[in-house]
């Protein structure tokens, strides 16, 4: 699908008007922007296009005001961060659709920007309404989607606008459709997934995918609990999912058939309460004291799974391996993540890494910038690790 779709970076777009989709749904308290990390991805799309001279239109999505005006999802603020980031004036209309835009849109100049009201202040964007799309396209010579983080949803921003202009992928999109295909599609092998996290539930699907690409499929966080119940394990008062126990055991009888190893906790962390600092203790994953709970790996698995980091070639990392946000339950996946950056910066592994909490706990132990890639994606992410193809990347495909 990805080899059908056609990038902005290598069409003319001097003097055209390009729509793009971006996602600048970030964090933000009273005004201010409190992180600019999905401004900044922005940057290599918008300078091609500068460069280029072409005039520029941004939309995006800021919160959930539910199709209506709410002045806590403005999207004006980011008027003066885009302009600081991207060294330019920005034009500000105080709606995405209408003639106030189009006018706008008819007097910009080769490599002004035009940024948009949020676009979910209207209801027609989460119901792919095409009227609503063509509005949108108005005026408009070419589409970007420069959103992969907002590419599992088919809205009309994303997925309806197609219908009215050509379209095309933008540089990070690019970035992040080559860096997940690199290690699902042609990964280079062995291969390795990590998936951590609280729950087996919530990534049934992503398991059973993964087991059918990777040579090891290492499990970490609250759901291994679940796997080593699955394995007639105690695991005291540890958090783990009854309900999920029968889909575990079939994941691990699964695996065995597809070659994939699945690698659990042999040690772990305990504590009698989950709490930053309390009296902690390790113990084997089959000595699991019934007062106390796991809250991360032990020095045995993580010396276990450094090895097994040193002896492939690919990893992809989903989810933290313990209770990271409390000391001392960060070590496992500290740990990990720093010898995962030592192999990736010696040019001896290949990291790609995404979804919910993962970037956080990178960034926490502070190799969020040495990774071979971070995606800033959290359900696209999560989707294209089970396989599904995402609505508004396969109408790009549609491109004519």
């Amino acid at each position: 699908m990805t080899s059908l779709i056609k990038s902005i970076i290598n069409e003319n777009v001097h003097d055209k008007i390009v729509f793009i989709r971006a996602d600048l749904n970030i964090p933000m308290s009273n005004g201010k922007v409190l992180d600019h990390t999905r401004v900044e991805r922005l940057i290599p799309t918008i300078n091609f296009l500068k460069s280029s001279g072409a005039k520029i239109v941004i939309c995006s999505h800021l919160g959930r005001p539910k199709g209506k005006y709410n002045k806590e999802f403005t999207l004006k603020p980011l008027v003066e961060i885009l302009s600081k980031i991207l060294e330019t004036n920005i034009h500000f209309s105080n709606s995405c659709v209408g003639q106030e835009v189009l006018d706008i849109k008819m007097i910009l100049k080769a490599g002004e920007i035009l940024l948009l009201e949020n676009v979910r202040f209207h209801e027609e964007e989460t119901k792919n309404d095409l009227s609503f799309a063509k509005k949108l396209s108005e005026g408009c010579d070419m589409f970007v989607n420069d959103a992969f983080s907002c590419s599992h949803r088919a809205h009309a921003s994303l997925h309806a606008i197609t219908n009215f202009l050509p379209a095309y992928s933008g540089v990070l999109l690019d970035q992040e459709m080559e860096a997940l295909t690199s290690v699902l599609s042609s990964p280079i092998k062995p291969v390795a997934a990590l998936v951590g996290g609280a729950k087996i539930s919530t990534k049934i699907n992503i398991i059973q995918y993964l087991i059918t690409k990777m040579d090891y499929l290492i499990i970490g966080g609250a759901m291994a609990n679940t796997f080593l119940v699955a394995q007639g394990l105690d695991v005291g008062k540890s958090l783990f999912e009854k309900d999920s126990v029968s889909v575990a055991k079939s994941i691990l009888n699964k695996s065995k058939k597809l070659n994939c190893e699945i690698i659990l906790p042999i040690d772990v962390v305990v504590s009698k309460s989950f709490e930053a600092r309390g009296n902690t203790k390790i113990v084997s994953s089959d000595m699991i004291p019934l007062d106390m709970m796991a809250l991360d790996v032990g020095p045995k698995t993580i010396q276990k799974i450094g090895f097994i980091f040193h002896n492939i070639k690919t990893l992809l990392w989903n989810g933290p391996l313990g209770a990271f946000e409390l000391e001392p339950f960060g070590e496992g996946t500290f740990s990990l993540a720093k010898t995962a950056s030592s192999l990736t910066t010696s040019n001896k592994l290949v990291t790609v890494a995404g979804g919910g909490d993962t970037s956080s706990a990178l960034n926490k132990a502070g190799v969020g910038d040495t990774f071979t890639y971070i995606s800033s994606a959290g359900g696209a992410f999560l989707e294209w690790l089970e396989g599904i193809e995402l609505p508004a990347i396969s109408v790009l495909s549609n491109n004519k």
